[in-house]
């Protein structure tokens, strides 16, 4: 790994090269690069674009319940781990936007949070979330977790009728194609794949899908096929991001988000959906090395005891897998600084809002 200064105002910068790629590493994003467009077109944060002649870009909105792979997919889309990923539902909270670059398409991913009946303010906004991408995609491609379904007798429940019936309802608006993707195939024998997927295949084609695709998006199966059916099917036009941009996530929402999903990897039943994570301040030094302070929001004094542990050691435990990763993300030392705070209205508070996009009055 080395490092690359930048001239031109970007002082407190860096370009970090890793495994061939050279990465901008700023408050704002992350933009990885070929090594080869980095010494021939380094064009940071470039607004050129061709007059779309022959190219096609387009959103792609991935729809689908708590828990049934969307942001494990993302990632092995893009290319790059954008998105945390964990055991438990409704690990997604807000909108994550991946954009991967296939032959002469520009594919923009957008993980949206899983779809579930939402109950508080909250949850009600991370939905919203969803749905909101979905209307504004060109594509809607809507994932299921087959051996859940599976498991579950292959019922069609109530949650699926609304899902078909939000699909339908943006369809009248605009008409816009729907993918089918069946998830965690390789979990399942051939046989029951085929039931499940015929249940579900039937029961939305009223969503008239284009296509359907049974994958594992842990494994990469058929995730490559699915990518080139998106990138034929997306209409043509001008890109709509640099060739060479991952994702316009700000890199302190990237960092927040690492260390949330730590939390919910080590907390795993005590309390990760009252937690919250925000990156308070960024400092970056001469050395390259940049100090991250973040906060940790519980609800309860007795859940601050929890984050912390005994004499201290889960909060410093959080902090080293933290940092490991967030290291990993920027190419370079980080001092990641973490402290736990009692915010017992955090999900009712206008502010916290909006650095992930969602809309309080949902």
């Amino acid at each position: 790994m080395e490092s690359v200064g930048l001239d031109g105002g970007f002082s407190t910068s860096r370009f970090t090269r890793r495994n061939g790629q050279y990465c901008f590493v700023g408050v704002q994003n992350l933009v990885w690069i070929s090594e080869q467009a980095f010494r021939t077109k380094p064009r940071l944060c470039a607004q050129e674009t061709d007059d779309g002649s022959g190219t096609r870009c387009g959103h792609v909105a991935i729809i689908g319940k708590s828990n049934v792979g969307k942001s494990t997919l993302m990632n092995h889309l893009v290319g790059e781990k954008i998105a945390i990923v964990t055991p438990k539902v409704q690990t997604t909270r807000n909108r994550i936007v991946g954009i991967a670059t296939e032959k002469e398409t520009q594919i923009i991913f957008l993980d949206t949070p899983g779809i579930f009946n939402p109950k508080l303010r909250f949850d009600r906004a991370m939905v919203d979330s969803a749905w909101t991408s979905a209307a504004e995609a060109d594509m809607i491609a809507l994932m299921f977790d087959l051996p859940q379904f599976k498991a579950r007798k292959m019922e069609i429940d109530l949650l699926h009728e609304e899902i078909k019936s939000r699909i339908t309802a943006i369809q009248k608006k605009r008409a816009r194609d729907v993918i089918l993707i069946m998830n965690k195939v390789d979990l399942m024998t051939k046989k029951d794949a085929e039931s499940a997927s015929d249940v579900l295949s039937e029961f939305f084609s009223d969503v008239r899908p284009v296509d359907q695709f049974a994958i594992s998006a842990t494994r990469g199966d058929s995730v490559q096929d699915l990518k080139n059916c998106l990138a034929g099917t997306l209409p043509e036009g001008p890109w709509l991001y640099p060739d060479d941009e991952m994702t316009t996530l700000p890199a302190r929402l990237m960092a927040a988000e690492v260390t949330r999903e730590k939390v919910f990897l080590q907390l795993k039943q005590e309390l990760p959906y009252s937690v919250a994570v925000d990156t308070i301040a960024w400092e970056e030094y001469r050395n390259g090395s940049v100090r991250i302070d973040q906060e940790i929001f519980v609800q309860r004094q007795s859940q601050k005891g929890i984050v912390m542990g005994k004499n201290g050691t889960r909060i410093k435990a959080l902090g080293v897998a933290s940092r490991i990763d967030i290291e990993e993300l920027l190419g370079r030392k980080v001092h990641l600084f973490l402290h736990v705070k009692v915010r017992s209205d955090w999900q009712d508070r206008r502010d916290m809002y909006l650095p992930w996009g969602l809309n309080y009055n949902a």
